[in-house]
Parts: structure tokens; sequence; C-alpha cells
């Protein structure tokens, strides 16, 4: 049976040995979301420099044939931490000039000699494999001379739409709530007073993007002057666009007892594998984890395949290959809704499986994390290293915290002295049972607590 990675580069480029350059150009969706008319939103970039860094998490997720670009290069004791256990690294490629407010992609395009570097790994056979396809993506395939391993960025956009996803799952008869789209403002308000009809019973609605992203572009309404006031405000934005075009959908709030991420991968030829389901953990609708394996019955287990089957296939009817997650959800009856949204790119539990693969033992528990740090000066890993010792993950089938992104951590600082900055330790928490995952867990926060300003959740 082929490894994850293998079975990836199969998919998108038809053999297992083509050397990818991996790019983690995280959250594509603002390029796609780009000319898109959709819910008013307030400028909030202080994130951004910590974003733009989870480009690291490509680093472990490519073979040691690969390269992957990166916006700097990774801590050294970091690697020589990684190197102690066993991990074969790609070839790393890093820009001349590292601009936090921007993602991997603008900076390798602001790049001539890493253009002509990448020109050159076209002529062994390697190929691009960005996170998600944009047309900036596009752009610095067709300038460096490195084909695209994806999909076009027309293709990309398209099936990652919110609308896409409903639509689809309407055609296909896919469980999900009751929901209207809407690509124009009559649409919108056909879809207002559709909504409204739930609201007078004193039940929910949330109004969407379609293209947002970790909790953007989301606004969840409980009465109907909140859901005027929002109306009113979208066309009072078209208005001074002189555009009656909108890219948003209103949906029935469901709740739920769990959320869901499953990921299947779509080749060429258009076959279907399906990879894996896992537990994730969301707070006010931003990702912060998986637990894996996911706590689903056989019937929830069996309906998530059928699912990614049935969308995977009309997927490859629409032009799409390559690797797909989709976010799910158990309701408290145990139903299952298998189609909140489709994001047809790399998702977070994508550059967790090579490591799952290395060091996850038959049995064990899973807790994928970020640890949120407060800190007033740069982390080197040698220091982390020291706090949590004993701690981190020895090998393969132990107990123990591996770090799979340590860039977010110092990402956010400045060379300003005693200004402090918030930065996000990525890891994945390996236990035997639930008991020491929980109590791991625990210790963990409190001695990155104990070692920064702010407490960590």
């Amino acid at each position: 049976m082929q490894n994850f990675l293998s079975r990836v580069k199969t998919a998108l480029t038809g053999a297992a040995d083509t050397p990818l350059v991996f790019l983690g150009n995280f959250e594509v969706e603002d390029q796609w979301a780009d000319g898109e008319a959709g819910l008013p939103r307030t400028a909030f970039r202080s994130s951004a420099a910590v974003v733009n860094r989870m480009d690291e998490f490509a680093m472990l997720l490519a073979g040691a044939d690969d390269l992957v670009v990166l916006k700097a290069a990774p801590d050294e004791a970091y690697l020589a931490h990684l190197g102690e256990l066993g991990v074969a690294l790609p070839r790393l490629l890093t820009v001349a000039r590292n601009n936090p407010e921007q993602t991997v992609t603008k900076d390798a395009l602001a790049d001539p000699a890493l253009l002509t570097t990448l020109g050159e790994l076209a002529g062994r056979g390697a190929m691009l494999s960005p996170h998600g396809t944009s047309v900036l993506e596009e752009e610095l395939a067709e300038r460096s001379g490195l084909p695209l391993a994806t999909p076009s960025a027309a293709v990309c956009k398209a099936v990652n739409s919110k609308i896409y996803s409903r639509r689809v799952a309407d055609e296909t008869g896919l469980r999900q709530a009751a929901g209207w789209t809407a690509d124009t403002l009559d649409e919108l308000e056909s879809a207002v007073e559709e909504a409204r009809s739930l609201l007078v019973f004193g039940r929910r609605v949330v109004v969407k993007d379609a293209f947002g992203v970790s909790g953007k572009g989301i606004a969840v309404i409980e009465n109907e002057q909140r859901l005027d006031r929002l109306h009113t405000m979208i066309q009072r934005q078209a208005a001074k666009s002189g555009d009656n075009r909108v890219s948003l959908l209103i949906e029935e709030w469901v709740d739920k007892v769990a959320d869901l991420n499953y990921q299947f991968t779509v080749a060429r030829d258009g076959s279907v594998h399906f990879d894996f389901v896992k537990e994730a953990i969301t707070e006010g609708g931003v990702h912060k984890g998986h637990r894996i394996p996911a706590r689903l019955d056989q019937r929830q287990t069996g309906e998530v395949e059928k699912a990614a089957r049935v969308l995977g296939e009309r997927l490859a009817e629409d032009g799409f290959h390559g690797v797909v997650g989709v976010d799910a959800m158990v309701d408290p009856d145990g139903q299952l809704y298998p189609v909140i949204e489709i994001n047809a790119r790399n998702n977070m539990s994508t550059y967790q499986v090579r490591m799952q693969e290395t060091f996850v033992a038959e049995g064990q528990i899973v807790l994928a994390r970020q640890y949120p740090l407060r800190l007033t000066g740069r982390l080197p890993y040698e220091r982390l290293r020291r706090v949590l010792d004993g701690l981190l993950l020895s090998g393969p089938g132990g107990s123990g915290l591996l770090v799979n992104n340590f860039a977010t951590v110092n990402a956010g600082a400045s060379e300003e002295r005693d200004r402090s900055f918030d930065g996000r330790l990525y890891g994945l928490l390996l236990a035997e049972d639930q008991d020491r995952l929980t109590a791991l867990d625990a210790e963990i926060a409190g001695r990155l607590a104990a070692e920064t300003e702010g407490s960590v959740r």
C-alpha cells in the first residue's frame, strides 16, 4: 500500500516519484475572494505575520526528494531535533526577503534568483504544489517555468466557493441545513425573506461569505433586526461599488455535538481515494486542532465515506484533481451533516499525515493542537526544549508532543524592544489513552504559561 505522500503525488502528477516543490500559501481564500462582494469586513491584519509563517507546515509534508519554499530558514535547533527523531527533511529554499505581511508566494515572485532556481527544477521533472492555487500561484508557475501540479486557479476558485458546496450537496442529495445561495442582490433579498421565516420561530441563521476562512466572513443572526441591519449594510456596499453581484449564502444554524474534517484525494484519472476522518476542534468558527481518531460509530463512518465518493466524483467531473478536505458535523441526534463546506486544497489535517504515519502506533490517541503564546521576546527552540523537557516526543510509539510548526512562535516578533507579541506553537500530542493525553496537554499548557506573559489555553 502506498504511503500518503506517494498517493498524493500519483493523484497530482500521475507518478509517485515526481519531485514536488511545496508552497504553504495559507489563507489562499483571500485571493479567491478578491473582487467578490460579501459581508462588510473590518480590516484586521495583526495576525498576518503568524498566518504567513504557517508555510513551515509544508516542511513535514514533503519527502526527502522534494523541496519546500519558505519565507525564512527554520530554527537550527528545531531542525536538529527533527533529525534526532529520524525525520528525513526536504531541500529548503528561502526567499531573499521575508515581508511578514505577505504570503510566501508574493515573496517568491519578488525574488528573481529563486525564480531562476525554480525554473531549473522544472528541467528535472519537478512540479509546483501549493497549499491552494490562485492567480498568484499561476503567475509564479508561469514566470519561473515550473509547472503546476494542480488544476488552474479558475477551477480551484470555483470548487472552493461555499456556494458550490451547497449546490453540489443539493444536487447529490447529501443532508445539509436549510439554506439559500445568492449571486445577486435580488437573490439575496429572496434569501433574507426565507431566513426571516426561521427567525420568527426563534431559530437562528448564519450568513456566510463564499470564500470566508478561519472565522472571517461569517455572521450568526438571532433576530430580524440584526438580519435587516446586515442586509442594509450589504446593499449600501453594493451601491457604492455600482455592482449588484454578491457571493453569499444563508443557512439555518444547526446545533452540533461534534465537528468533523474528512479528506479524500481525487486523481487525474477521476478515481477517488478516501484518506481519513478526524474530529475537528473549533472555537468561534476558528480551527484549533484535531482529535484522532474521530469518535464515530460504524453508520456515521460509512456515511462519511459515501459522501467522499459522491463529492470526489463530482469534483472530477468539474475538472478538479488533488487533495480535498470537507468540513462536516454531527447533530445532537447523531445525524451526520456531511457537507458544511468543501475545501479543495490542502487542509491543516493534510500536514499531519506524514508524521502520523511515522510516529503514531496502533491504538494511540492523537491531539493536533495549537498553543497560543504571549511573548516579550523571541523564544528559541533550544529554550522551548528545556521548558518542555520530558514532555516532547522521543520516538515512534511514545507519548509526548511533536512540534510540527515552530516558525509561528516568533513570527510576530518586532525589532522594537519591549514590545510584546502573539505567537502560536503547533504540535501533535500522542498518548496511549485519553487520560494521559489530557494530563500531557495540561502540563504543556502550564509550563508554557509560566514561561510567557499570558495563560495558554
